[in-house]
């Protein structure tokens, strides 16, 4: 099946306890193009983003067998990126489905599905977020001055380490994952605080606190840029 986006540059996590599932989704997703690492719990999936960085979007479920369920994973990466996440779950309760799509999710598949649908929905995503220049491995090199390290929510600044907090991390990651284009105000606002009202004042303040830190001389950006009423980009370098 022909489609606009290159499949083999995507990496995918697929997380699920279940083995059997794990193939069928893995399978479907590799005959498509697409490169997947699987994993049967929320902690090996917080290892697997820190070993390898975070991959350009995640199938989760949401019931594990121990530890973090699948809406906790989700929570703990959220907090410091906007990954894209679709849920592959047996839960089809209304009220978990509006709450998970609201708060976490792209798209939402109840098993049992249709794998070639699966992919369909994949492909959709991805072709919404958009190919992002910088891949998000553990450590992305943008310069000699400034490295970023996405899973550890710090930069190296002329190889200083310098850390960052949750927000000015996803901040950073909604601006590098449209690296040379501008994002409007509204959509960052609405990723970063998705059930809360808030206003350019506060995301001001993030922009302000963000160059302080990685930018080499704050008051002329190099890698942060302002349009005037209308949002900010991130620098091709």
């Amino acid at each position: 099946m022909n489609s606009d986006i290159e499949t083999n540059s995507y990496r995918i996590l697929v997380l699920d306890d279940n083995y059997s599932m794990q193939r069928l989704v893995s399978t479907a997703l590799q005959k498509a193009g697409f490169q997947v690492s699987t994993v049967s719990s929320a902690e090996e999936g917080l290892d697997n983003i820190r070993r390898f960085g975070l991959p350009h979007l995640a199938l989760v479920d949401i019931h594990m067998p121990y530890g973090m369920n699948g809406l906790e994973f989700c929570d703990s990466i959220l907090s410091y990126s906007d990954l894209p996440i679709i849920m592959l779950t047996a839960v089809d309760e209304d009220e978990t489905i509006i709450q998970t799509i609201d708060q976490f999710a792209e798209d939402y598949i109840t098993k049992p599905f249709n794998p070639g649908e699966m992919v369909a929905r994949v492909r959709r995503v991805l072709r919404r977020i958009g190919d992002f220049a910088y891949t998000m491995s553990v450590e992305t090199v943008v310069d000699e001055y400034l490295t970023v390290s996405f899973p550890y929510q710090r930069a190296y600044i002329n190889k200083s380490e310098v850390q960052l907090t949750p927000t000015e991390t996803k901040l950073l990651y909604i601006l590098m994952r449209h690296a040379g284009q501008t994002v409007t105000a509204d959509f960052i606002l609405r990723r970063l605080w998705p059930l809360e009202t808030a206003y350019e004042d506060r995301l001001r303040v993030y922009i302000h606190r963000l160059r302080k830190k990685i930018e080499q001389r704050p008051e002329q950006p190099k890698y942060i840029l302002s349009q005037r009423g209308v949002g900010y980009s991130f620098a091709r370098v």
